[in-house]
C-alpha cells in the first residue's frame, strides 16, 4: 500500500496573513506538535561490507507508521546528504512502499544535517538502528544537544536496536542524563553474540552494556523477538522486529491512538514464535497450518536455527528451538533445515 507523493502549495497570503496578530502568526509559524525527526547514521559505506551504515527496514517501518499516524517526518543524518544503508531486500512490502514514494526518497537522497538542527522544534525524535549507529551518533554532539532540549521541551525520545546507543550519554539542563534511573531496551549481547561478529570487537561498549552503564534499568526478551520499553517519554525497542511497535508506542507517548494496521509477515511470525515459547505451541502451530502464507516461514525456520546456536543454549532453549524449527519443518521441508533440528537435538542429548 503505497502513500501518494504529497504535494505542497503555497496560497498568496500577504495580506491576509499581515492582517493577523503577531501571536497567532509566531504560532503557526512553530506549530511542530505533528512533526517528528528520525534520525539515521552517516557511517556507513559499501552497503555495509566496508563500514556498517542504517537500517533501512527500521526507517521505512517508523516512517510508514508516522505518516500513517497523520505526522510529519524530517529525516536527519550526522553528516547531512546522501548515506549509505546496509544491505536490505527491496522487496519487502515496507521498503517497497518507502522506495517507491518520490516524496520519502527524497527525505532520505537529502538527509538534513543534524548540525543544522540544533534549534528545531520535533514532538518526537526516533533514532534508528543499524551498527553504524554504535560509532558516529553517541559522540555526535548537536544530536546530544537536540535530544537534550526535545525532552526539556517535552517531547517524546524514541529509539531502536542499536539506536539507543545515542541515548547513552546526554546530559539534561536539569541535571542528571537521559536514561539513568529510567526503563530501556536495545540489541542485546545474546544478539551481539550471534550477529553482530564483525563489527562487535570495534564497538566502544556492547550497547546492552553501555545503557546499564549509564544508569539505565535494561530488560529483554529472547533474541529477535519483539520488545517494547515506555518508561514516559523515553521509548526504546530491542531490535529490527520490534521497529513498527516500537514507533507505535512512540505515537502513545505523543498522546495519540495509533491507526489500525495489518502486521507484516515478518511480525506475524516473531509474534507466533513468542506465543510458542510462552507455552501455546498448538496454539500456533494451529495458526500457522492455517494460513501458512501469512508468515514468513523460512524467518521461523531462521530463528531457531540461531536460538539452537546461541552461545552455552540450555536445555530449555534447545528444547524451544526445536520445537520452532519442527513448526517450520512441516510448511517449509529443506535439508539445511533438517540438517539443523538434528544438530540441535545432538547438542540437546550431550547436555548432563
Amino acid at each position: 500500500m503505497a502513500t501518494g507523493k504529497k504535494i505542497w502549495a503555497a496560497a498568496a497570503l500577504g495580506g491576509l496573513l499581515a492582517a493577523m496578530s503577531p501571536a497567532i502568526a509566531q504560532t503557526g509559524a512553530t506549530d511542530r506538535s505533528k512533526h517528528v525527526l528520525i534520525v539515521v547514521s552517516s557511517h556507513g559505506a559499501d552497503g555495509g561490507k566496508t563500514r556498517p551504515g542504517f537500517e533501512l527496514d527500521e526507517l521505512t517501518q517508523a516512517y510508514a507508521v508516522f505518516t500513517d499516524n497523520g505526522l510529519t517526518v524530517d529525516i536527519a543524518s550526522p553528516a547531512g546528504g546522501v548515506i549509505v544503508a546496509d544491505a536490505f531486500d527491496a522487496n519487502k512490502p515496507y521498503n517497497k512502499r518507502f522506495l517507491g514514494d518520490p516524496s520519502a526518497r527524497a527525505k532520505l537522497d537529502q538527509t538534513r544535517p543534524l548540525a543544522n538542527l540544533r534549534d528545531g522544534k520535533y514532538a518526537a525524535i526516533f533514532i534508528v538502528g543499524g551498527k553504524g549507529a554504535m560509532f558516529d551518533l553517541p559522540v555526535n554532539v548537536d544530536l546530544k544537544h537536540l535530544l537534550a532540549q526535545t525532552w526539556h521541551a517535552g517531547g517524546v525520545v524514541g529509539a531502536v536496536c542499536h539506536g539507543p546507543a545515542a541515548l547513552m550519554n546526554v546530559p539534561l539542563p536539569t541535571g542528571g542524563t537521559l536514561v539513568a534511573g529510567k526503563g530501556v531496551t536495545g540489541f542485546s549481547n545474546e544478539e551481539e553474540a550471534l550477529f553482530g561478529k564483525r563489527w562487535v570487537a570495534a564497538f566502544p561498549v556492547l550497547l546492552e552494556d553501555g545503557l546499564r552503564g549509564a544508569g539505565g534499568r535494561f530488560t529483554k526478551v529472547p533474541m529477535m523477538l519483539s520488545h517494547v520499553v515506555a518508561d514516559g517519554r523515553l521509548v526504546t525497542g530491542q531490535n529490527p522486529y520490534s521497529t513498527s511497535d516500537t514507533a507505535e508506542a512512540v505515537v502513545r507517548a505523543m498522546g495519540r491512538t495509533p491507526a489500525p494496521r495489518e502486521p507484516f509477515a515478518d511480525e506475524r511470525s516473531v509474534a507466533l514464535i513468542a506465543r510458542a515459547l510462552d507455552g501455546d505451541g498448538a496454539g500456533a502451530r494451529k495458526l500457522l497450518a492455517a494460513n501458512p502464507a501469512q508468515y514468513d516461514v523460512p524467518l521461523i525456520a531462521a530463528w531457531g536455527h540461531y536460538r539452537a546456536r546461541t552461545p552455552g543454549a540450555d536445555r530449555g532453549m534447545l528444547t524451544g528451538a526445536i520445537e520452532i524449527m519442527e513448526m517450520a519443518a512441516a510448511h517449509y521441508r529443506e535439508p539445511p533445515l533438517t540438517a539443523a533440528i538434528e544438530e540441535a537435538r545432538r547438542k540437546l542429548a550431550a547436555l548432563p
